[in-house]
């Protein structure tokens, strides 16, 4: 599986960006499928997760503002990001993994692939 991200970007505080993984592969709709992501000098953290079954998840910190969707047509899935702050800034990673239980999806090394990352800067 192959996965690649696009959509990052500068956007000023308060403002909204759209993150697309597009993945290669015929069994996308198995995958449960995440979006993490890293600032300078700190962990990979996750920001929203959506189960095949389109269960969601979301951190404390993005949730009411960020939106995890997935279209199994077309093998992608989205981040809709709103209401950005200078502490969203980091690069985002999307991540695809098979049979992730609930108490792991969000965990990194729960995942077996992973997009090469985009850069989302908010300026304050």
């Amino acid at each position: 599986v192959q996965l690649q991200a696009s959509g990052g970007g500068l956007v000023q505080a308060g403002g909204s960006l759209r993150l697309s993984c597009a993945t290669s592969g015929r069994t996308f709709s198995k995958y449960s499928m995440a979006w993490f992501r890293q600032a300078p000098g700190k962990e990979r953290d996750i920001v929203a997760a959506i189960r095949w079954s389109g269960h969601t998840y979301y951190s404390d910190s993005v949730k009411g503002r960020f939106t995890i969707a997935r279209d199994n047509a077309k093998n992608t899935v989205h981040l809709q990001m709103n209401s950005l702050t200078p502490e969203d800034t980091a690069v985002y990673f999307c991540a695809a993994g098979q049979r992730i239980i609930s108490s792991a999806i969000g965990a990194a090394s729960a995942y077996d692939y992973w997009g090469q990352g985009a850069q989302v800067t908010v300026s304050s």
